[in-house]
């Protein structure tokens, strides 16, 4: 036989749905705000921009810890300044112009606001030619800006060691003006002013800034990177 449910019943089970219904609306709330917060947090990283550093061992801190090498003293200064900028380091060590021309397209996949580019001291070393030098620095320039025009360009210029003769090593030394005045790019005249050639600042084997010697080189590159910044 059928039992029939009293009044007390009834408003028992409807106090229980109430209650669920309660109990299920802070959910929905809480995937709302994660949502927001993600696109938020989206949102953040597609206003993020970047310098790339296109170099070789010098750019790469060769024989230091990356995080203090002027490329990595870039972004520690850009961060406690506030700028959404992020930094990646494109130091190959040995790189030469030629291999650096070959390679760039891989680092072209995000566009760069700010690329600084620190390559020649290799060819120089090697005694390449000053024609070939020239004409892959031109070339990399001329790469970024076919696919980049709004890219701001620095190039850093670089001097050697008379080791391949007087001759060759003057003319080496006029390829960065000469480059930055064709291609209207920014120049650092030298990279290496007041550390190359001064032993403490340098590793054991002369060519190499240390942590200190970086120090110094981010000093001399920075006014140029803020200046693009705030331009």
């Amino acid at each position: 036989m059928q039992r029939q449910i009293n009044s007390k019943e009834v408003l028992f089970f409807l106090l229980l749905m109430l209650v669920f219904s309660f109990c299920e609306a802070p959910k929905e709330e809480k995937t709302e705000v994660a949502t927001a917060s993600e696109e938020q947090t989206q949102a953040d990283t597609d206003s993020e921009k970047t310098i790339l550093f296109f170099g070789n061992s010098l750019t790469a801190g060769y024989g230091i810890d990356q995080d203090d090498s002027f490329a990595g003293l870039t972004q520690k200064r850009l961060d406690s300044l506030g700028y959404e900028y992020k930094v990646i380091n494109g130091g190959l060590s040995g790189e030469t112009t030629a291999g650096g021309l070959s390679r760039l397209d891989w680092f072209l996949e995000v566009e760069p606001d700010i690329f600084i580019l620190e390559l020649g001291g290799n060819d120089g070393l090697r005694g390449i030619k000053i024609s070939e030098t020239q004409s892959n620095l031109e070339g990399i320039i001329d790469k970024v800006r076919e696919k980049y025009p709004e890219t701001h360009i620095i190039l850093a210029g670089m001097q050697i060691p008379p080791n391949m003769g007087q001759e060759y090593t003057a003319e080496f030394t006029k390829i960065y003006p000469e480059v930055a005045e064709k291609k209207g790019v920014t120049l650092i005249p030298f990279l290496l002013e007041n550390v190359g050639g001064i032993p403490e600042l340098n590793l054991p084997d002369g060519i190499h800034p240390t942590e200190e010697g970086h120090k110094i080189v981010f000093e001399t590159i920075w006014p140029y990177i803020k200046a693009k910044i705030e331009a």
